[in-house]
């Protein structure tokens, strides 16, 4: 099920959160490492592009991410968004998390349960999550949920659009698209390089039938992402607040970006 948006307030989007998210990127600024700095590990800066002329609002990403990672299915990972539409045709736009080099998420946690990877994506650890729910409080793209109680039930995605390849999250934790980074290391640890083989890629991206859903790193100019974003305008949500989204959308009428909905 998609949720029905207009084009410029999804561009302008803040789900949630709007003053605490203020606050917290204005005074606790804890910005990811630059490639190449001395802090920085990986080789690696993933990333995703989202091309809404090609994406159908079919759901099959949601419904891939809610297979293999497990998750409720009133409380999507990837939510999908229908906004206004064009020529009379629907315009639609995946939501997951932005995996933002500036985290607002990463600033505000407490205990340190939100924190990046070197190679940039935005990971939760279970253990140390104590629930205060500011984490989910502070993201200004409404990307994560909360569980109030044990997920006992069926997954109804399983075994259609795939099996669950994590543990379920417990109860009490916050959680959120992690850009299935198990499925990124596994297949590095294998010689498979994300974005181009399926099953070291990201289940919503592999899943996409259009090829609406790129993956690929930053640093490699040869990338899915990287060629995608030199041919085309991109715009990221929220830029105004100076998170640095991983995530970019390449506009359904790409003039777009020239009028000035960025």
């Amino acid at each position: 099920m998609s949720t029905k948006v207009g084009r410029r307030d999804f561009i302008k989007l803040a789900a949630v959160g709007t003053a605490v998210t203020t606050v917290t990127i204005a005074a606790n600024r804890n910005p990811l490492p630059e490639a190449g700095s001395e802090a920085e590990t990986s080789p690696y800066r993933w990333a995703m592009v989202i091309d809404q002329a090609k994406c159908v609002g079919c759901g099959e990403c949601s419904l891939a991410c809610q297979a293999h990672n497990d998750t409720r299915a009133d409380a999507p990972w990837n939510r999908m968004i229908e906004l206004e539409p064009i020529n009379g045709e629907a315009v639609y736009a995946p939501v997951p998390c932005m995996h933002c080099e500036n985290a607002p998420c990463v600033d505000i946690c407490p205990v340190g349960a939100t924190y990046h990877r070197a190679d940039g994506i935005v990971m939760m650890d279970y253990e140390k999550c104590i629930g205060c729910r500011y984490c989910q409080l502070a993201c200004p793209y409404g990307a994560r949920t909360f569980n109030w109680d044990k997920n006992t039930a069926e997954n109804p995605a399983v075994p259609e659009w795939g099996e669950p390849e994590v543990e379920r999250r417990p109860r009490g934790v916050a959680e959120k698209c992690t850009f299935c980074f198990h499925r990124i290391d596994r297949g590095l640890a294998e010689g498979l390089m994300p974005g181009i083989d399926r099953q070291a890629t990201p289940a919503c991206v592999a899943a996409c039938p259009t090829g609406a859903r790129m993956f690929g790193d930053l640093n490699d100019p040869d990338s899915p992402v990287s060629q995608a974003l030199a041919k085309y305008p991109s715009v990221r949500l929220r830029q105004d607040l100076g998170t640095n989204p991983r995530v970019y959308y390449l506009p359904a009428r790409r003039e777009e970006v020239e009028e000035g909905v960025s």
